[in-house]
């Protein structure tokens, strides 16, 4: 993501499906992290030039934590979602990041299981909602 343009399309994106759709206020949605100061790296995933879809990749603790992962309701199950993550996990390993970990919400633990991903803590609530550690090793 290059611009504040596409950065705000992003930021509808999880409105629509973090504050409307699953009901986390929108105080807890955005923070410090959503610029373009390089501090992130987002991105914005677009079906038939529309976007639909974004995640964000942080480096915490030695780890790139892929974060915000999101896709409009009706662009679900079309394998976008593994768009957003593959290449959240190539902005980590452009960094030389070789291990990612995510707050997975409970209902995508199998998703992130089909992707690598590994099960590293118990159930744990944010904003209102289980979520599970994941982790995964990239090569």
């Amino acid at each position: 993501m290059t611009n504040e343009e596409q950065l705000d399309l992003a930021f509808e994106i999880r409105k629509e499906v973090f504050v409307k759709e699953q009901g986390v206020p929108l105080a807890d949605e955005f923070d410090e992290f959503d610029r373009l100061d390089g501090r992130c790296g987002h991105i914005l995933v677009y079906y038939h030039e529309q976007a639909v879809g974004t995640g964000r990749l942080r480096i915490v603790d030695e780890y790139g934590k892929l974060e915000r992962i999101c896709l409009l309701e009706k662009y679900r199950n079309l394998g976008l979602g593994k768009v957003i993550v593959k290449a959240l996990e190539e902005i980590a390993k452009e960094k030389g990041v070789l291990k990612v970990k995510l707050h997975g919400q409970t209902h995508a633990e199998g998703f992130y299981h089909r992707l690598g991903y590994q099960t590293a803590s118990d159930i744990f609530m944010e904003d209102g909602i289980p979520h599970v550690l994941m982790t995964k090793q990239l090569s």
